[in-house]
């Protein structure tokens, strides 16, 4: 048997539990075949990058399944049926995953932020003097002291 990594993205409009019910939906799917699911991670509802029929945020849930190429492709033919999936997708990996996902290291990670090692916020060595910005024009002409010194030297600008 083969392993696999699989993601789906579900409707942003049904709950949590319709996702879960679906994913489970799927494990009874891929065991009718003889395979099994090692993991699943539900990530939570995310942004899209872009509208997908209609959407701008999914539920998004991976899968770590370790079965026949059979039970991929009927479970990939139901999903295709299922009106609440909008995306999916299968990866043949060589190694499932131990441990979380980097999503699910990126949300602890988000949860404990790294501000909590440094302090409220990182130390930051002190700015120089500024140079050049807008407050920093005593050596230049004003405007009409400009046009004066312009005719002065013979009228061209």
């Amino acid at each position: 048997m083969a392993l696999y990594e699989h993601v789906y993205l579900a409707r942003q409009d049904i709950s949590a539990q319709q996702v879960e019910a679906q994913s489970e939906q799927l494990k009874g799917i891929i065991e009718s075949f003889g395979g099994k699911i090692e993991k699943i991670e539900y990530w939570g509802v995310k942004s899209l990058a872009y509208r997908i029929n209609k959407n701008r945020k999914a539920h998004f849930t991976l899968l770590n399944i370790n079965a026949p190429a059979a039970a991929l492709t009927e479970m990939e033919r139901q999903m295709g049926i299922n009106e609440d999936i909008i995306r999916f997708m299968t990866v043949r990996v060589d190694e499932l995953e131990a441990g979380p996902s980097a999503m699910m290291r990126k949300r602890d990670d988000d949860d404990r932020g790294e501000r909590g090692e440094r302090g409220e916020r990182g130390e930051r060595a002190e700015r120089g003097e500024r140079r050049g910005g807008r407050g920093d024009r005593g050596d230049r002409i004003p405007r009409r002291g400009r046009d004066e010194a312009a005719l002065a030297n013979g009228g061209g600008f």
